[in-house]
């Protein structure tokens, strides 16, 4: 399977940029979203995080990666800002390069750029929301606010934009079927999450009681306490599997 992958829409906006003399705007828009999909995957080679797709659709990209989801929050942090860092840097290149349409740059910079900062998950702002979550409740339960929160906004976001219907149930459509796909993996995530804690040795500094293993946090170590019973993580974890 080829890594980077480009949606047959993409050509379709393309060829009509041509037919309609917009080609500069395109170009603007694709360079825009391929250079803050390269910032993600950039800084995820760097970690050594093997890249599986770079999508890129007309209005927006999508960077997927074979990433550890105990990956150390730092990291998984830095692979997110460095899309808006990088888009922001192309912003700044195609200022200088094109002077006749930087009021159209400005315009598609910001659009793209407070699309993918919204807390809505998955887009980088709604990864950014989880980390923070991660910080104070378990992994699964952040999943599922973020996941509410998601639902709220896009609803939010609709009515109070809902008289331009058109633009707006597009996005507003593709926003719901990315959450409803991320809301269907909850389980997936949770069970690839404590399967990772089994498999490998993780050095947390911070530590927790627990008296059940769905309440399992981030970036932490456990004691889970059952029938007055204390074990610790990693042996739960080996009776669990084990049984």
């Amino acid at each position: 399977m080829k890594i980077f992958n480009i949606n047959p829409l993409t050509y379709i906006f393309a060829l009509l940029s041509i037919m309609t003399a917009s080609f500069k705007e395109f170009f603007i828009i694709s360079f825009l979203i391929i250079i803050h999909e390269l910032g993600h995957t950039i800084i995820a080679i760097i970690f050594k995080i093997e890249i599986k797709e770079i999508y890129i659709y007309p209005l927006g990209g999508i960077s997927k990666f074979n990433m550890n989801l105990n990956i150390n929050p730092i990291k998984e942090f830095l692979i997110l800002i460095m899309g808006p860092i990088f888009q922001t840097i192309a912003y700044y290149i195609l200022l200088v390069i094109l002077k006749d349409k930087t009021d159209i740059i400005r315009i598609y910079h910001i659009s793209i750029l407070g699309f993918n900062l919204l807390p809505i998950y998955p887009l980088d702002g709604g990864k950014i929301l989880k980390l923070i979550l991660d910080r104070f409740i378990s992994f699964r339960l952040s999943y599922k606010i973020v996941i509410i929160i998601s639902y709220i906004l896009v609803f939010i976001i609709w009515l109070i934009n809902k008289k331009n219907m058109i633009n707006i149930i597009i996005m507003v459509l593709f926003l719901i079927i990315l959450i409803n796909k991320e809301n269907k993996k909850i389980d997936y995530y949770y069970q690839k999450f404590i399967l990772e804690r089994y498999l490998n040795n993780y050095s947390f500094k911070k530590s927790r009681i627990i008296t059940n293993i769905k309440y399992l946090y981030r970036n932490r170590k456990h004691l889970i306490k059952e029938n007055d019973k204390y074990y610790y993580e990693k042996e739960y974890l080996e009776k669990m599997y084990k049984n």
